[in-house]
C-alpha cells in the first residue's frame, strides 16, 4: 500500500484552515500544510513545536486531522513549552490535539507509523526528530518549516533540505523546497519500511536532479 492523493479532502481543509487562520502570522504554510496533511489522508500527524512559534500551522493540523479522522500528536522538549502550546491553541479557539514532552529521541521511537511530520527547523534538535522518525509503510510527508539557513555573517543562505539527515535506507520519492514563509522543505518518503534491511549493506549513493522550471529536487538512492 502506498499513499493515495485526495483533492477533495485537501481542498475542504485548506478552505476551513483559510477561514481559521487568515489573520495569524504564517496563514500560507498553515493553509498548505493543512490541505496537503489531508491530501494525503495522513492517519498520525506529528509535529514538533518552538516554544514561542507561530500557532497558525498547529491550527491548520488540527483541521486536517479533523478531515481525515487522524491521531495529532505535538512533541515538545519541556512542560513550559507544553502549557504555552495548549495555552496558544486555546486562545485560537481549538482544542489541543495530544502534547508529548520529552527528548526527541525518545518520543519519536515511541511513535510509530507517522505520515506526516512536520518539524520548526529553529528548534535545536530538528534533525533528531527527522533522524528517529518511525514512518508508515505507506510512506509518509515530511515538512520543513522556517527552513532558511542564516551564514555566519547573518545573510540567508540555501534552505535545509530534509532528505539529508534522514537515517540511512530511507526511500525519498521527491524533495521540494518553497519559497514560503521563511522556507518550506517538503519530502516525500515512499512506501515500504522506510529503513535498510540489511545495516552491513555498503553505504548508499544519492543522485540528485533539481528541476529548474518547478523548484523540484528528485533524489534517487543507487
Amino acid at each position: 500500500m502506498k499513499l493515495v492523493w485526495s483533492p477533495e479532502s485537501a481542498s475542504k481543509a485548506y478552505i476551513d484552515t483559510v477561514k481559521s487562520c487568515g489573520n495569524f502570522q504564517e496563514s500560507g504554510v498553515a493553509e498548505l500544510l493543512s490541505a496537503t496533511a489531508a491530501g494525503w489522508n495522513a492517519k498520525l500527524i506529528v509535529e514538533a513545536w518552538l516554544y514561542g512559534g507561530a500557532i497558525a500551522t498547529s491550527v491548520g493540523l488540527s483541521i486536517a486531522a479533523r478531515h481525515t479522522g487522524a491521531r495529532h500528536v505535538c512533541i515538545v522538549p519541556d512542560e513550559r513549552s507544553r502549557a504555552a502550546y495548549v495555552k496558544a491553541m486555546y486562545e485560537s479557539s481549538m482544542s489541543a490535539p495530544e502534547v508529548v514532552v520529552g527528548d526527541a529521541e525518545e518520543v519519536m521511537v515511541g511513535l510509530v507509523g507517522v505520515d506526516f511530520l512536520l518539524v520548526d527547523c529553529k528548534r535545536k534538535d530538528f534533525a533528531r526528530v527527522l533522524r528517529f522518525a518511525r514512518f508508515s509503510n505507506k510512506g509518509a510527508v515530511l515538512a520543513c518549516k522556517n527552513a532558511y539557513q542564516k551564514s555566519g555573517s547573518g545573510t540567508t543562505s540555501a534552505g535545509f533540505r530534509c532528505h539529508g539527515v534522514l537515517e540511512r535506507g530511507t526511500r525519498v520519492v521527491r524533495s521540494v523546497f518553497l519559497p514560503v514563509g521563511q522556507g518550506l522543505d517538503i519530502t516525500h518518503v515512499g512506501s515500504s519500511s522506510g529503513r535498510s534491511e540489511n545495516p552491513k549493506k555498503s553505504p548508499s549513493r544519492w543522485i540528485s536532479h533539481f528541476d529548474q522550471r518547478s523548484g523540484e529536487e528528485h533524489v534517487f538512492r543507487s
